[in-house]
C-alpha cells in the first residue's frame, strides 16, 4: 500500500498503524493512512421510529440516540473519514449522503434534528428497520462502519436479523442499544397502569441485555449498551 499521509492520532484509529518516528517527534499518538483508506465511509443509523420517543430521565431516547452518534461521527471526521447518515422514523428514512469536515457535521445534525420533529407529528405504528438495513447495503461500501443507535427492541421484527447480518459481511457493524433509567434502574414501588378501562399494577425489573448482545455477536454485529449517564 502506498502511503497517503501521517496525521494525529483520533479515538477510532487502528492502533497498529501508530508511527513511531513521528509519534517520538512530536511527543503526540500519530499515524499512518494509506491510499487503501480512501473509501473509509461511516454510517450512522438513528432510529427514531416511536418507541424510541420516550425517556424517564433527562431526555427522549431518541435524543439520547442522536447524540451519541453525533459524538461517533465527529470522530469519524476527524480521522478523515467520510459519514453518512439514516434516520428512520415511521415513514421514509431521511438521507444524507457521504461527506467529509466540519460541514457535513453541521448538515448531518440539522438534518437529525429536522428527521426528528418530524417523527414526534408522524402518527405511530409498527415500523420494521429490516428495509432500512437493505438500503443501508447501498450506502456504504465493504469496509466501512456502520453505527446503528436503537432500543434492546428495535431488531425486533420479520427480517431484521437477516437483513442486520447482510449489511455486517465486509463491513463494521456496531449496535448501540441505548438504555433508559427505567431499564437499568427501575422504581421499587409497584406502577399501575390503565387503559381507562381496566387497571393493572405491576413491578419493573431490570433488563439483562447480555443475551441480546450474544445474539447480535452471533450475527456479525458489535454491541454495546449505552447507559443513561453515557449521554446526559
Amino acid at each position: 500500500m502506498d502511503l497517503r499521509e501521517i496525521r494525529a492520532f483520533a479515538e477510532g484509529d487502528d492502533l497498529r498503524r501508530i508511527d513511531p518516528g513521528a509519534t517520538a517527534r512530536t511527543g503526540q499518538l500519530h499515524v499512518r493512512s494509506f491510499h487503501e483508506d480512501r473509501d473509509d465511509t461511516t454510517l450512522l443509523i438513528a432510529d427514531f421510529r416511536h418507541a424510541m420517543l420516550w425517556g424517564t430521565g433527562s431526555a427522549l431516547r431518541s435524543v439520547r440516540a442522536a447524540r451519541w452518534l453525533a459524538r461517533i461521527g465527529w470522530q469519524a471526521v476527524a480521522r478523515g473519514a467520510s459519514v453518512a447518515l439514516m434516520a428512520v422514523g415511521d415513514g421514509v428514512p431521511a438521507l444524507l449522503g457521504a461527506g467529509t469536515g466540519a460541514a457535513q457535521m453541521q448538515a448531518l445534525a440539522s438534518l437529525m434534528a429536522r428527521a426528528h420533529d418530524a417523527a414526534l407529528d408522524l402518527c405511530p405504528h409498527r415500523a420494521d428497520l429490516a428495509p432500512a438495513l437493505a438500503q443501508a447495503r447501498r450506502m456504504v461500501p465493504p469496509g466501512g462502519q456502520v453505527h446503528l443507535a436503537t432500543g434492546p427492541d428495535g431488531l425486533a421484527g420479520a427480517g431484521a436479523d437477516a437483513a442486520l447480518s447482510r449489511l455486517a459481511r465486509g463491513r463494521r457493524m456496531r449496535v448501540h442499544l441505548i438504555l433508559d433509567p427505567a431499564e437499568t434502574v427501575p422504581p421499587d414501588t409497584a406502577l399501575s397502569v390503565s387503559n381507562g378501562h381496566a387497571t393493572r399494577h405491576g413491578r419493573l425489573s431490570s433488563l439483562d441485555p447480555l443475551p441480546l448482545i450474544a445474539h447480535l455477536r452471533g450475527l456479525g454485529a458489535e454491541a454495546e449498551t449505552v447507559m443513561p449517564d453515557d449521554t446526559g
